[in-house]
């Protein structure tokens, strides 16, 4: 070729260092498998039992009141022909592995309590998690929720996650995988400076490996998305001061709809409030490898009646939909009657149109000129293909053995 420039070997060593600078900011999507949901405990409600427990409360309920496939796809509004392999599915979960992420709750859903009764939950919970460990029967993903930075609960949060772990250590000599803290009502990146600083401390005086204390932010407050003194929008500068220990960020509804002025009514999941900030959510932390978490709902059945279960299962679903259509593909679960609804509404997402899905992915790596939908796809449809079946094989909504070849 005949180049108008002699040589560009500066600018392609300078392209290089940019490109290698946004790699490091922006590695990509998490790793691993993403829970479905997060279902929160207070600590002194805790028992090695307590998923199990949920498990069979919410099989209970639902063969009581979804007792077959037409009663089932009534309820949550399913096609007739998906609803008998989905309640089939759900039914299964439910028996094998109804909780995938437990959180064992030291604030709101805990409150305030006196450091000697607080000590003694934390005594009970580090005995329970020790016996269902020892059974294997912790769910895949499970922590601590413990006391916020920002409301002066900072010394007693500090005070339960040193105990518990110390008591752990000394009960089980090692830290069970899929290990995570809940670090809630962020207001201010120095209190991710903070917790940081104390997580370094508390694993070199317990001797842990450095960096295995990792935590999700809960984003509860308008200033943890905007912050005009720090002339900050977004979340990425948590993810940077953080040094690599969040592992996500989890939305929180009730607090954020409140400290916008919403009336009580309004202060739901699906309000368009709570679009906009999971919407910030999702700019600022794509490709960064932080997890997205949705909220909860606070519609639980009053009473065992028909009519209770079908209108909380009702609210819940509809969220969960609502969660799933805008990328939030995990979210809270505060009850026992919020499992079934949890994974039919998760299950029929994944379960509508996943031959066509299929398809369009092995048309894709057979290279072959079209297929059944006529869709000319992009590598980047592509992969969130892929991944959408991969969250369906992770949850059991679909069999491994039906992914495509190299998908």
């Amino acid at each position: 070729m005949n180049l108008s420039v002699s040589s560009y070997d500066d600018l392609s060593a300078r392209i290089a260092t940019v490109r290698d600078v946004h790699g490091e900011r922006f590695p990509g999507g998490a790793e691993g498998r993403q829970p479905v949901h997060t279902v929160y405990v207070p600590a002194d409600r805790f028992s090695r039992s307590t998923p199990a427990d949920f498990g069979a409360e919410a099989l209970r309920l639902l063969n009581t009141h979804t007792p077959g496939a037409g009663s089932f796809g009534a309820a949550f509004g399913l096609d007739p022909e998906l609803a008998g392999p989905v309640r089939e599915r759900v039914a299964a979960k439910l028996a094998s592995e109804p909780v995938e992420d437990v959180r064992i709750d030291f604030e709101d859903g805990y409150g305030v309590r006196d450091d000697q009764e607080e000590d003694a939950h934390v005594e009970q919970v580090v005995e329970a998690v020790g016996a269902a460990y020892q059974v294997k029967g912790l769910p895949h993903y499970w922590g601590l929720r413990v006391k916020s930075f920002a409301d002066g609960g900072h010394e007693r949060a500090m005070r339960t996650l040193d105990g518990f772990l110390t008591a752990l250590r000394d009960r089980l000599g090692r830290l069970p995988g899929g290990f995570t803290i809940t670090f809630p009502k962020v207001t201010s990146i120095d209190q991710v400076k903070l917790f940081v600083e104390f997580l370094d401390r508390l694993e070199t005086a317990l001797g842990l490996p450095q960096g295995i204390l990792r935590f999700e932010i809960q984003i509860e407050t308008p200033q943890a998305l905007m912050d005009n003194e720090e002339d900050r929008i977004g979340l990425q500068p948590f993810v940077t001061e953080a040094q690599g220990r969040i592992t996500a960020a989890h939305f929180g509804v009730f607090d954020y709809t409140a400290a916008l002025g919403l009336p009580p009514h309004e202060q739901r999941l699906d309000h368009p409030a709570c679009d906009f900030a999971r919407h910030i959510m999702q700019v600022s932390l794509a490709g960064t490898g932080v997890r997205l978490s949705d909220g909860s709902t606070n519609v639980i059945p009053r009473n065992d009646g028909p009519d209770e279960v079908n209108a909380a299962w009702a609210a819940h679903a509809g969220h969960v939909r609502h969660s799933l259509a805008h990328g939030f593909y995990q979210g809270w679960d505060l009850h026992p009657a919020h499992l079934p609804s949890r994974y039919a509404a998760v299950y029929a997402f994944h379960l509508s149109g996943v031959d066509d899905v299929i398809g369009r992915v092995r048309a894709w790596h057979e290279q072959a000129a079209g297929n059944a939908s006529g869709v000319l796809d992009e590598p980047a449809t592509i992969t969130a293909l892929t991944a959408r079946l991969r969250r369906a094989v992770d949850c059991g909504a679909l069999d491994e053995s039906v992914l495509p070849a190299g998908g």
